[in-house]
């Protein structure tokens, strides 16, 4: 880890649902230029985490910073305007509309041009030009005159981090970016995201099930245990804890790690 002050914070993070606690006054810090996986077994409230980080769930108490500004107040869009882009699983697609047309809206409202986002593309040949120059990024640029709908699931999925790139987040958020991929799928959007590594002025968060994943792509891992932060270190020390070992893998401590 680097000296410098953290591009994402969360002090005291903590969410109740009644009596249950379903985030536990988490505080972490992520630094720009790192890929951070969190783990931990179901129930363990990974996702709940991310839906505090990115807004979709309000804190109960605790803080959310980026770049030191406390954004615990404001909202999904603002949180993603000042730079936390979160991609989800196709919920954010537009269906009936080409893979060009899909990341041009995201350009187009990440320019601010107005709120016409269905005005004629030709209009905003620099946005064209910055969608098709994504779509390259991604492998999806001969299918951008394809309509969503028609790709298949790991097309979709290439187009989501297509989108997360158009919005040009300092911070990326990806839960379970293999979920429901085949086989073949998969290497190609880890090697996105291992493309999106590179560039070090931004940082990913990943949530994610496979070991394999997080080793080929986490510099460090961060563990939650019934809403708590129970482990926090590089990808090997962590997952040779017992803590991991026994409450995240189901194993004893002395059994040999493999891919889960």
């Amino acid at each position: 880890m680097t000296s410098e002050h953290p591009v994402l914070e969360t002090r005291d993070l903590t969410i109740r649902f009644g009596g249950h606690v379903a985030v536990d006054a988490v505080s972490c810090a992520f630094q720009r230029g790192t890929t951070t996986a969190i783990v931990g077994p179901n129930g363990a409230g990974k996702t709940t985490y991310f839906n505090l980080i990115s807004g979709q769930l309000t804190a109960t108490s605790g803080k959310v910073l980026l770049n030191g500004e406390d954004l615990s107040g404001l909202s999904v869009a603002a949180r993603t305007d000042r730079g936390i882009g979160r991609a989800f699983q196709l919920t954010n697609l537009f269906p009936s509309l080409t893979v060009r047309e899909n990341v041009r809206l995201v350009a187009q409202a990440r320019a601010r041009r107005g709120y016409d986002l269905f005005s004629v593309a030709s209009s905003h040949v620099e946005l064209i030009e910055r969608a098709e120059h994504v779509l390259a990024e991604v492998r999806l640029i001969e299918k951008a005159d394809q309509t969503v709908a028609a790709l298949s699931h790991g097309d979709q999925r290439k187009l989501e981090v297509a989108m997360l790139i158009a919005l040009q987040p300092q911070v990326l958020m990806f839960d379970e970016p293999t979920a429901g991929m085949s086989v073949d799928e998969v290497p190609v959007v880890l090697d996105l995201i291992a493309g999106l590594k590179r560039d070090t002025d931004r940082s990913i968060l990943l949530v994610e099930h496979k070991m394999d994943v997080i080793r080929s792509l986490a510099d460090r891992i961060i563990v939650l245990h019934n809403g708590a932060l129970v482990a926090d270190g590089e990808p090997a020390e962590v997952i040779a804890s017992p803590i991991v070992q026994q409450a995240y893998l189901g194993r004893e401590p002395e059994e040999e790690t493999v891919d889960a």
